[in-house]
């Protein structure tokens, strides 16, 4: 095996959802790095093959318009030139991966379209991927050092091509010169491939959460207006991981008030849309999100208990503990080192009396002193790990050949 010397790195190339569109872990951290790092950040196609349904035709939209060099007037997403140092790209993608000749397509695409603009950078070049459908690029590219920022189990996910995404994870594990999870479930996964990793939980930006929330805002006033009643609020991605009955009991025991579940739909389950008080008016901007949460009564994470959701560490958990306001989820381990800031239910029946006992807005004492060790989970203190595991000086083996340690911050 051969082993070469990795140094700090000057530039940053960054593979992950598209900058501005939602709030991602990946996207709080590297806004962190930018006064350090030369960041070029790269707008993928996702994980989420093309289907014949609203959603795909609208995202090739967003796609065709990025490709086109067309700026995005969307109102949820942000202006990209909001930093010197950051410079996003938009390359152009085959949209599979499920058989050898798409993914030598995307590998020869990408490579040709990057290898350019990444020789430009400050030198050496490190890159950070959220995704496993980069696994075809060690070695391709020039970069000195990969990290898996591994954030979520996409073999796992609803609505994607499991057993490719598992395929690809396993070999972006086995490749990467460093890896980084955001939960221990994620660990024990790479654990199983013979690796190891750095865990950095997700962080929260308190001033956002606690500034502004009672500014008027219109775009809310237009999805709340006509709301009466005890309002119980969910946002994020509205899809087959919220648990139906969790939702349904809910929606029983609240006759008189109303769930609002923001965010986008992916195959979100029918039976949940249908119920009376429920309503979904889709994604609304982050920055608008405090003012949401300040006209909630209760905020709600009704998980159903899967393999996906056992995996994950949802943003929203902190921001949520953030806003002041009584927060009831299901019981997840992402949500064991929190267990004491919140209600935290193992059924449906638990779930609905939580909520409806949460309705008047109180918290109890030991949930509010317990929610002040926020202070030391901001993004700064994040970033700041992730910058020591970056900047580290160490010997690793080649990226493609198969290795089994890690080093950690």
């Amino acid at each position: 095996m051969i082993a070469k010397r990795i140094s700090k790195p000057k530039s940053l190339v960054v593979f992950s959802d598209d900058w501005g569109r939602h709030p991602s872990s990946c996207q709080h951290l590297v806004r962190q790095l930018l006064p350090e790092f030369q960041v070029l950040w790269v707008n993928t196609i996702g994980t989420r093959a093309p289907r014949l349904d609203v959603a795909t035709i609208k995202r090739v939209g967003e796609k065709l318009k990025q490709w086109s060099g067309k700026p995005d007037s969307s109102e949820l997403t942000e202006d990209v030139s909001t930093h010197p140092n950051l410079q996003v790209i938009n390359p152009r993608m085959w949209p599979w991966f499920c058989k050898p000749r798409d993914r030598r397509l995307n590998s020869w695409l990408l490579s040709r379209q990057l290898a350019p603009q990444i020789e430009a950078l400050p030198q050496p070049v490190t890159a950070i991927t959220t995704l496993p459908i980069t696994a075809d690029l060690p070695g391709l590219l020039p970069i000195e050092k990969w990290v898996y920022y591994c954030v979520d189990d996409f073999g796992e996910w609803p609505g994607l091509d499991g057993n490719t995404l598992r395929t690809m994870d396993e070999q972006m594990i086995a490749q990467a010169d460093e890896i980084v999870a955001v939960s221990e479930h994620l660990q024990q996964m790479i654990e199983s491939n013979n690796r190891e990793s750095t865990l950095l939980t997700h962080g929260v930006d308190l001033d956002h959460w606690t500034k502004k929330k009672e500014v008027p805002n219109q775009h809310i006033d237009s999805i709340t207006s006509n709301l009466s009643g005890p309002l119980a609020v969910f946002w994020g991605v509205v899809d087959r991981r919220l648990d139906t009955k969790m939702l349904t009991s809910l929606s029983k025991r609240m006759n008189d008030g109303n769930i609002l579940l923001v965010g986008p739909q992916q195959d979100a389950d029918p039976d949940i849309l249908s119920l009376p008080n429920v309503h979904a008016p889709g994604p609304v901007p982050f920055a608008d999100l405090p003012n949401l949460a300040g006209r909630a009564d209760v905020l709600i994470m009704p998980y159903a208990d899967l393999p996906v959701t056992r995996a994950m560490q949802p943003l929203k958990m902190k921001e949520y503990i953030a806003t002041g306001r009584p927060v009831i989820v299901s019981s997840l381990p992402a949500v064991k080192e929190w267990s004491d800031c919140m209600d935290v239910c193992d059924n449906s029946e638990q779930f609905a009396a939580a909520v409806i006992e949460r309705l008047d807005g109180n918290i109890p004492n030991e949930q509010r002193h317990a929610r002040t060790r926020l202070q030391s989970e901001s993004w700064a203190s994040k970033a700041k790990q992730l910058e020591q595991h970056l900047a580290a000086d160490s010997l690793t083996e080649n990226p493609t050949s198969s290795r089994s340690v890690s080093s950690a911050v």
